[in-house]
């Protein structure tokens, strides 16, 4: 392994690294820093997040500096205002001991009159979000000819924003002559079209894999029915008493209600979100960073770019629809040579995709039972334990206290002492797990039926799934519930979780979602009679995919409630198959947390 004297880095830029405890650079450091001192002008860096990305690039452009030309000499992107602080704040931490040098961040979310003036004072490098940096070359108050270097910092993650435009205009901006390193976890098409377009002849460097996983994380999931998913969720949370992680959901609203439920079930949560103002997100975010939250709930595009150290675990709240998201999503742990867990909380369905994420991570999938209650309470007992050999103790403010507190409890054994301070600690947790319920886990060969009983077939469909139409959509909607007919079905890519979504996103409250019957052209579902008409009202009219959709009420028997017409069949549509597996309660967290919480009790806080 080379030394960072050996890599060329000037002294004065490794005595603030080593100040800051960087002994040997990482293999990303090791591979990109020679290239770029070494006049290479354009390079592409496949890394995870968490490598040593910033480093790598930041000390070559710190070192290539002229302080004595007070202009923007380096330019560099990042996704996120979040990413562009962390690089700006690194990048200064670096340059502690090279005089006259100024990095100024520039972002959205923030007075741009500050960030004006910092610029007519004069900077050399800029780190900034594509949004803002062209509001202010609008401004006419950047000026980007004597930029020599550029960085596209997690550019696959800008493209995936829709920033490709806005880098377009800024890279019409900067010089022909300049030298660029892009940097990405991913290769997508968009990257290779930007280094076609902007880079001439640029050096390869691939740490790992292409889109391969970082060899630090795990990768776990666990099968469960769609209505038991946040119960599966806690008892996941409860079994790890020290995690530290984020919690990622596909949509703003099942974002905002995972969190509500956690935080009123006494965990330390938070949700992050699209629809949080700069203010909220900061907070939250600050929060996290201080660990005074255990739990972060995030949407993908809300958790793009944040740099949070020593995560524990990422859980999937469900897997994303594109294989590249579950590579961001699990490259936020495991980072900096530390090891982390991913876990996905899966069903059935999903098993294909869990299949197709292995084979492009290179890695394989653990799958696990749901920890029992009698598992998570001894987990959670040794944590205790634990923490009570390695508390410090301090005997000098605590010495008076002590001759008193002897006395009151002299009559204990030491035994007694002990049983009494775990009871005191875990009464609530061992009682609610002992009245718990256990999870049930899909079987891959069996599913049940509405009646609890087992179908015959091996895939775990009954004999409906043959596709007579008996079975397609014209079959009664169980007892206080209203069947539907939605215009969309699988050749729009359609699948009971993305159905869900719809209703998740579009209808008010907590929709109870029952039988779901998945067509070709069109699918049928199940919802509570008393919530019937505001489903239809709030779905109708609405696009999904440019597609404009309508719903409206069906009846058993092949007819509907609008003037008698038959239900809608596509052409051609003998071997349709008929979901038989309920996602009865996958909205409603209240109803099915029933099964887990006894009356009148709360469960207890960790921190």
């Amino acid at each position: 392994m080379k030394t960072f004297e050996e890599l060329g880095v000037a002294p004065e830029i490794r005595r603030a690294i080593e100040e800051m405890g960087y002994e040997n650079p990482m293999p990303v450091q090791e591979e990109v820093i020679p290239y770029l001192l070494d006049e290479i002008r354009d390079v592409i860096a496949l890394a995870q997040t968490g490598t040593g990305k910033t480093a790598a690039f930041g000390l070559p452009v710190l070192q290539k500096i002229n302080v004595k030309q007070n202009v923007p000499q380096a330019l560099i992107l990042a996704p996120t205002r979040e990413l562009c602080l962390q690089i700006a704040g690194d990048l200064a931490d670096y340059s502690k001991y090279i005089d006259n040098l100024r990095v100024l961040p520039v972002y959205g979310g923030s007075s741009i009159e500050s960030q004006i003036k910092s610029l007519k004072r004069g900077v050399q490098i800029i780190v900034a979000t594509p949004g803002r940096l062209i509001d202010l070359i609008n401004r006419k108050v950047v000026d980007l000819e004597a930029v020599k270097h550029v960085v596209l910092d997690e550019a696959d993650e800008m493209l995936n924003m829709g920033f490709t435009d806005s880098i377009d205009e800024i890279l019409s901006k900067v010089p022909q002559n300049r030298s660029m390193l892009l940097f990405s976890a991913t290769m997508p098409k968009e990257i290779a079209k930007i280094t076609r377009k902007y880079m001439d002849s640029p050096k390869e460097i691939t740490i790992g894999r292409k889109n391969e996983g970082s060899h630090n994380v795990k990768h776990v999931y666990y099968m469960v029915h769609a209505k038991d998913k946040y119960l599966a969720l806690k008892r996941i949370a409860d079994y790890y008493p020290n995690i530290y992680g984020i919690i990622f959901c596909r949509t703003r609203r099942e974002t905002q209600e995972i969190a509500d439920k956690l935080i009123q079930d006494g965990y330390n949560a938070d949700s992050l979100h699209g629809d949080l103002s700069q203010a909220q997100r900061d907070y939250v975010m600050q929060k996290f960073r201080i660990r005074s939250l255990q739990l972060l709930v995030a949407t993908d595009v809300a958790a793009r770019g944040l740099d949070v150290d020593s995560l524990t675990h990422v859980i999937n709240y469900g897997l994303p629809d594109d294989i590249e998201s579950y590579t961001h999503r699990s490259g936020r742990t495991g980072r900096a040579g530390k090891t982390g867990t991913s876990i996905a909380i899966a069903h059935v369905k999903e098993k294909g995709k869990i299949r197709e994420i292995e084979k492009i991570i290179n890695k394989k999938f653990e799958q696990k039972a749901i920890p029992t209650g009698d598992s998570i309470c001894e987990k959670q007992l040794f944590s205790l334990v634990d923490r009570i050999e390695k508390v410090k103790v301090n005997e000098e403010e605590i010495a008076e206290l002590l001759p008193s507190i002897f006395r009151k409890l002299d009559w204990l054994e030491k035994e007694d002492i002990i049983k009494r301070v775990i009871s005191l600690e875990f009464n609530r947790l061992i009682d609610y797990y002992r009245d718990a319920q256990e999870i049930e886990s899909p079987s891959e060969r069996y599913t049940r039926d509405d009646k609890g009983g087992r179908s015959s077939r091996r895939d775990g469909r009954d004999r409906s799934d043959r596709g007579d139409s008996s079975s397609r959509g014209g079959r009664a909607a169980e007892k206080g519930y209203s069947r539907l007919f939605i215009n969309i079905g699988r050749t729009d890519n359609v699948n009971p979780a993305t159905l869900m979504g719809l209703v998740n996103d579009y209808v008010p409250g907590k929709i109870r979602i029952g039988r779901i019957d998945l067509m070709q052209n069109f699918a049928f579902f199940d919802v509570p009679e008393g919530d019937a008409s505001q489903v239809v009202k709030s779905l109708n009219g609405q696009e999904d995919k440019g597609r404009r959709i309508s719903v409206e009420f069906a009846q058993a028997g092949g007819g509907s409630d609008r003037g008698g017409r038959s239900e809608r069949r596509p052409r051609g549509n003998g071997g349709e198959s008929r979901r038989k597996d309920s996602f009865r309660g996958e909205r409603s967290h209240s109803d099915s947390g029933k099964k887990e919480h006894r009356k009148g009790q709360r469960k207890p806080k960790y921190s």
